[in-house]
């Protein structure tokens, strides 16, 4: 469920970087055919989720349901981690959700990215 909640505060970020984009003159462009266009929304995404994470251990959704993220000495993850665990993240969803399924079959209900990354979910 957090990343639905997560997903609704994406896509208003989404929405307003394409209109900032287009007042700045870039109109036309299309997600996924344009690769600076591209670049420039999941840069903004990446932005998202590591500031909130790197920040205060939680997105918006994580907040919701009283989960933070937290590195293997339970702190909150510098920028390298954040950005090797978005990365992650997306080859999992490239995958069709298998690094999310994982969890799963994981016994600590770990992701591709929460291993690779060495971040884990705690409830709070």
């Amino acid at each position: 469920m957090i990343i639905v909640y997560d997903s609704i505060v994406v896509i208003a970020l989404m929405m307003l970087a394409t209109m900032l984009a287009m007042l700045a003159g870039f109109g036309g462009r299309t997600a996924m055919k344009d690769p600076v266009f591209t670049g420039y929304l999941l840069l903004v995404w990446f932005l998202y989720l590591a500031w909130c994470w790197h920040q205060g251990g939680m997105t918006v959704g994580m907040r919701a349901w009283r989960v933070r993220i937290e590195d293997k000495h339970g702190r909150r993850p510098g920028w390298g981690v954040c950005a090797l665990r978005f990365l992650v993240s997306l080859l999992s969803t490239i995958l069709v959700g298998l690094g999310f399924l994982w969890s799963l079959a994981d016994k600590g209900k770990r992701t591709w990215h929460d291993i690779l990354s060495g971040t884990r979910l705690v409830r709070f």
